[in-house]
């Protein structure tokens, strides 16, 4: 009898039920962490733009910390290397969830989303440095900042536009910010250090061995782990390279498979689950708006403040690279996957939902702030233009796929209205239930 070839994986193809429940859940929790990252946002500009700016500034430079350690940092610095390494943790952990039990440790359903996060990163440095590539004075170091996708951001506009838009289209964002991510931490450490101290790099793999020993062996306590976290994360930062660079390794070293030992795969959620369980709250609810917070927050000086802004080759390099890099990026990367792969347009889906997903990838707020306090010096005048390219590219992104996603969804949500899907006893939708490709998940 001769077995049936292999199905060629669909782009935004339906994946699992356990998948999708779980991508649900993130979902709901970023949504969150997006208000409040936008609440953070506007309230510094608010404050930095007020009678009572200095006040602002004056919270941004006060140092805390000890100087024994070499962390006497400002509170900005803080929010940037410290906070932030919470929240590469989690992509982390997420990260490699995706590609260890996930729907796509299949390589055939990750090739689309890590094909389009490279092509995000790319088409958009490209066209910045095109802009600032002439430059004398330093411009075109700022090439990374319009690379980045902010998950937070995104995922809330999602959820909040695009209520009967299938999952597979969130399913596809999540993964590719969170690639993209990845991307940009590798961008930081490797061309944002400035100077490299080799002997606690060094020493930065003592304690992250120590981690990565007690997390193999399932080990939660926290009286262990934060110690040797922090140590990590100090080693990391006196090493010259970006402290959030830490945040990655300690979450890739967790264990995503449950114990076999402790009664079968099946016995309890993976280590790396539970972590993320736990820390995503913090990194959504605490450590992205506090960023925002103090890294948003910028001095207009009115029209002529917005003009002087507008008028630098770096700020028209970031919008350009967010507002049309990203879109022609991930846009034309998961064209050129489809086209010359086995990889195939799951029935139901058209080319304006990658679009409409590529143009809001181009909310690059968290990590493109971030690179460009790194490439143009906190505080610093091409740093204020930086922060209103930022602002500026990120809204003009949300606004157009706002656009877009919301003519999608009306259409989804007449498919929608026009079927009926139910739940079986087992509280598991009948389409999940179905042999792959038989229709479309609308829900």
């Amino acid at each position: 009898m001769t077995a049936a070839p292999p199905q060629s994986p669909r782009l935004f193809g339906r994946g699992s039920w356990l998948e999708d429940r779980r991508i649900g859940d993130i979902l709901r929790k970023e949504t969150i962490g997006g208000v409040l990252l936008l609440a953070g946002a506007v309230l510094a500009l608010i404050w930095a733009n007020s009678p009572w700016g200095n006040g602002y500034e004056t919270l941004r430079g006060f140092t805390i910390g000890p100087k024994s350690l070499h962390l006497d940092l400002s509170v900005a610095t803080w929010a940037a290397d410290g906070l932030l390494a919470i929240f590469f943790f989690v992509a982390g952990l997420e990260l490699k969830r995706e590609f260890v039990a996930g729907d796509l440790r299949d390589p055939r359903r990750a090739a689309v989303p890590i094909a389009a996060a490279v092509g995000g990163v790319l088409i958009p440095a490209v066209l910045y440095l095109v802009i600032n590539l002439s430059s004398a004075d330093g411009q075109a170091k700022g090439w990374a900042i319009p690379t980045a996708t902010d998950i937070a951001f995104a995922l809330a506009v999602l959820a909040v536009i695009g209520r009967f838009l299938p999952r597979a289209m969130r399913t596809f964002l999540l993964t590719l910010a969170v690639v993209d991510d990845l991307l940009a931490i590798v961008i930081i450490a490797v061309f944002y250090t400035a100077s490299l101290s080799i002997l606690p790099l060094l020493a930065t793999l003592v304690p992250l061995a120590a981690f990565t020993v007690l997390v193999q062996r399932r080990v939660r306590s926290w009286w262990l782990l934060l110690p040797l976290a922090f140590a990590t994360w100090t080693l990391m930062h006196a090493s010259g390279v970006h402290a959030t660079v830490a945040g990655v390794l300690l979450g890739f070293a967790v264990p995503v498979l449950r114990s076999r030992k402790a009664g079968g795969p099946d016995a309890a959620p993976g280590l790396a689950e539970h972590f993320e369980h736990r820390f995503r709250p913090i990194s959504a609810g605490v450590a992205v708006p506090v960023f925002a917070f103090m890294s948003a927050g910028v001095a207009v000086g009115g029209l002529s403040g917005l003009g002087s802004a507008f008028t630098d080759p770096v700020a028209i390099g970031i919008i350009v690279g967010l507002v049309l890099g990203k879109p022609i990026g991930i846009t034309a990367a998961t064209w050129l996957v489809t086209r010359f792969t086995r990889a195939k347009m799951d029935s139901g889906f058209a080319w304006i939902d990658v679009v409409g997903l590529a143009v809001l990838a181009g909310i690059g707020f968290t990590v493109s702030l971030l690179i460009g306090e790194l490439a143009f010096g906190l505080g610093s005048d091409r740093d204020d233009h930086v922060k209103v390219a930022v602002l500026a590219g990120s809204l003009a992104a949300a606004l157009l796929a706002t656009v877009i996603l919301r003519l999608r969804n009306r259409t989804y949500r007449r498919i929608h209205d026009a079927e009926t899907v139910d739940a079986d006893r087992d509280n598991i939708p009948d389409v999940y239930q179905q042999p792959a490709g038989s229709r479309t998940d609308t829900a």
